[in-house]
């Protein structure tokens, strides 16, 4: 359920880096506890963005949400394909359900972020916690 090639913020998204890019979506907990995914806004391309803070919002058909960047930088590209079919991301959260493509700023900021397992224990330690 979690991939082990990427790693993961507390705020429910995820990064799989590549060199000095990382690819930005929200986890599979996230996604479920959403519900079903109806709208994201596009972020600014060539705008950046830092670690912990919002990069975009996510709507569903229970609320609105912010969508946490892992890590600062600056977005590249946004998935075209989350405008005409959001849904993609209840179906494929580490797949084609990607939200950006991120220039890292500071790959150290990748240390502060969960592996799988640490992510999965926090996960049942958040939903034991409501």
């Amino acid at each position: 359920m979690y991939p082990d090639d990427i790693k993961y913020h507390k705020e429910h998204t995820w990064a799989r880096v590549d060199g000095n890019k990382a690819t930005i979506g929200i986890t599979f907990y996230a996604q479920e506890t959403l519900g079903d995914i109806v709208y994201i806004d596009e972020p600014e391309i060539d705008s950046s963005t830092e670690a912990g803070i919002e990069l975009t919002q996510i709507e569903s058909t229970k609320a609105t949400s912010a969508v946490i960047s892992p890590v600062s930088g600056k977005i590249l590209e946004f998935n075209e394909d989350l405008g005409d079919a959001p849904e993609i991301i209840n179906e494929d959260p580490y797949g084609k359900g990607w939200i950006a493509l991120i220039e890292l700023e500071d790959e150290s900021e990748l240390d502060k972020l969960l592996d799988a397992g640490s992510y999965e224990k926090y996960v049942e330690e958040e939903v034991k916690d409501k």
